[in-house]
C-alpha cells in the first residue's frame, strides 16, 4: 500500500473554496471527522478548504477523504506548521 505524500499536490489558483474551515490545534482523528462533517453540509462538487497545523493530519485527512470517494484538489504547506487541504465533494 502506498503512503500518501502531502507534498505533491498544489491547489490550482482558479479553485475557490465554497467553505473554509480552520482546524489548527486539532489532531487526528478529529481533523478528519470535523472535515468530513463540514463536507457533508456541502452540495455535490462544492469545494472545502481546511487548514491544519500538524503533519499527521496533512497526511491522514487527504488519504481518508480519498477513501471516502472525495477528490483531493490540494495539499500544500503554507508555513512551518500549517497545511492547506482542499477537497471537492463527490
Amino acid at each position: 500500500m502506498s503512503r500518501w505524500n502531502p507534498n505533491i499536490i498544489s491547489t490550482p489558483e482558479n479553485i475557490k473554496p465554497d467553505f473554509e474551515f480552520d482546524l489548527k490545534g486539532e489532531v487526528c482523528p478529529y481533523t478528519f471527522v470535523k472535515s468530513k462533517l463540514a463536507l457533508e453540509m456541502l452540495d455535490a462538487s462544492q469545494v472545502l478548504q481546511v487548514v491544519v497545523d500538524n503533519d499527521e493530519s496533512a497526511t491522514n485527512v487527504p488519504k481518508s477523504m480519498t477513501n471516502e470517494g472525495h477528490t483531493v484538489l490540494g495539499c500544500e504547506r503554507v508555513n512551518d506548521t500549517d497545511w492547506k487541504l482542499t477537497f471537492r465533494k463527490k
